[in-house]
């Protein structure tokens, strides 16, 4: 088993959580408390959950649970931009972000639902 930090979607959720922190700390103070924090700890959580997923038996849950909390990542900043409380280009790039943990989280957690075959078994 790979150290978590070494996980391709472990790198791209810390750029995502570098991307965020950048842009949070330029909103308006009015929704940095609210969105902003929020944003961020999602953001934490996606982190923490790559690590659980790698270390644990059972990663569908975890892999089930970053992929909901990248949808609301997905939901406030494309509210935030709405709100122009971040540029475009700030919008896009987290999208880019979320779009790639996405994808690799769903062929993460449909490997870990394949049953195992093959192995070193018996074969009478």
């Amino acid at each position: 088993m790979a150290l978590h930090t070494q996980l391709p979607i472990y790198k791209v959720a810390y750029d995502l959580l570098d991307a965020v922190t950048d842009v949070v700390k330029n909103m308006q103070r009015d929704f940095k408390r609210s969105i902003g924090e929020k944003i961020n700890l999602e953001c934490i959580e996606i982190t923490v959950l790559v690590f659980r997923a790698n270390v644990s038996a059972e990663k569908a849950p975890h892999l089930s649970e970053l992929i909901e909390r990248l949808q609301v990542i997905e939901l406030l900043v494309r509210m935030s931009m709405d709100k122009r409380l971040i540029s475009k280009g700030a919008y896009a790039t987290i999208v880019e972000f979320t779009t790639s943990i996405g994808k690799q989280a769903n062929g993460w957690r449909s490997s870990a639902l394949r049953p195992h075959r093959g192995g070193q078994g018996r074969h009478d």
